[in-house]
């Protein structure tokens, strides 16, 4: 099949729609790293960058970081139906693309099988590739085949000997065993990593929709990268696995989808009239990842009632159109340089390198709602900080608080 670069491919046509270019934006991020991973040639052709204070683990972690961020972000939208338009055939390649690289991964002949157990940092990485089956389980779960599923299955448990430090990480034990109780059954999972999770998590929720990352609050946005999309996946593993245990998942989940429902609101008051939003705490450089919980409402079509299709999708746009039309943020080789908004080596932490940036992938996933659906075909309206900066009526803002409360079942 003959690919057109992307580079190409932009200048020949310019996207017309809302959703158009949002298509473009995955594409750009998703070809490189796909093809090359089908093909097993991720890790000899991509060009990577590490941070000027990155640590003494083992460098190879790069490309799991790269393929397990990047498809927890687009796979649901690799999990739409197919049908004859020209978006369903960029979709059809990369998902074709994406299954091949699911196998290589593990396949320890392939070039491309990722260091799996070599690194702590392996747990996190793992956790992504895990979310992206959870996000797309008949899409890019299923269709794999016996042995692939089984060589996944043995490579998360491989990683319990892995420690988690006392912050986010909990939750990233708790998504890859609540996924093998789904996908390999209740036999097969290690109940106290999910249920300590569980706990910590609550306890570490300080209100009005933000978590703690472990006993100390800090001010960054670790409650969009990881909390809560993760927390409301690990319950929701728990119910679709019917684990019997002394918790209720169901209204633990209840209580957290209520809890992002009031961050969401949150990051939609971030964005400010011009598309940008405040650059805050450690990990800037993931980019739009800090709009994930919007975005995994918008998905979940549970936008709270306070937000709308149309100024949801007008805001996440106009913040990708600045953050990635006026700065380059790619590489030569096509792959994400590190940085915030352009090529910003500074911005990195010691343990950053350009595979994790592709948790900026998180916030595109509203394409998995299908093109005819009410987020794509709403009228553009202006969101919060647009009325409150030119005189319009807005809504105020009230501290939320908790209305379900819950205790074990024994």
């Amino acid at each position: 099949m003959l690919v057109i670069p992307m580079a190409a491919r932009e200048k020949k046509r310019l996207p017309v729609s809302d959703r158009e270019y949002w298509c473009l934006q995955a594409q750009r991020m998703a070809e490189p790293v796909l093809k090359n991973m089908a093909e097993g040639t991720l890790q000899k052709n991509m060009q990577t960058e590490f941070s000027p204070s990155f640590d003494n683990r083992n460098r190879k972690v790069v490309y799991m970081e790269t393929f397990g961020r990047l498809m927890a972000g687009i796979a649901p939208w690799l999990a739409l139906p197919d049908d004859s338009t020209r978006e369903s055939q960029q979709r059809q390649q990369l998902r074709k693309w994406a299954l091949a690289s699911y196998k290589n991964s593990v396949d320890p002949k392939s070039p491309d099988y990722l260091c799996w157990g070599v690194s702590g940092q392996n747990l996190v990485d793992a956790a992504y590739i895990a979310e992206s089956f959870i996000r797309a389980y008949d899409a890019l779960w299923v269709p794999l085949d016996q042995v692939t599923k089984d060589r996944y299955i043995s490579e998360f448990k491989k990683l319990r000997k892995i420690e988690p430090p006392y912050t986010n990480w909990f939750l990233f034990s708790s998504i890859i065993e609540s996924f093998i109780a789904k996908a390999a059954g209740l036999s097969e999972y290690d109940d106290y990593r999910v249920m300590t999770t569980i706990r910590k998590v609550e306890e570490w929720y300080v209100g009005d929709g933000w978590y703690a990352d472990g006993p100390v609050f800090a001010f960054d946005y670790y409650s969009s990268y990881v909390f809560h999309a993760m927390y409301l996946e690990t319950l929701q593993n728990m119910i679709d696995a019917k684990a019997n245990t002394r918790l209720e998942y169901q209204k633990y989940y209840d209580r957290a989808l209520k809890r992002a429902q009031k961050f969401s609101i949150i990051l939609e008051r971030f964005i400010s009239p011009e598309g940008t939003f405040p650059v805050i705490g450690r990990s800037t450089p993931y980019r739009m990842a800090a709009m994930q919980p919007l975005a995994l409402m918008a998905w979940y079509q549970k936008l709270p009632k306070e937000l709308s299709n149309g100024q949801v999708r007008a805001a996440l746009t106009q913040v990708m159109h600045r953050m990635y039309d006026h700065q380059n943020n790619y590489n030569e080789g096509g792959f994400l340089t590190i940085g915030f908004c352009g090529h910003q080596p500074e911005t990195a932490d010691w343990y950053t390198n350009n595979g994790s940036l592709y948790m900026t992938s998180l916030s595109l996933m509203p394409l998995g709602l299908p093109a005819d659906h009410d987020f794509w075909t709403a009228e553009a309206e202006p969101w919060t900080q647009v009325k409150a900066w030119n005189g319009q009526a807005f809504p105020k803002d009230h501290r939320w608080a908790d209305d379900i409360t819950t205790k074990d079942r024994w």
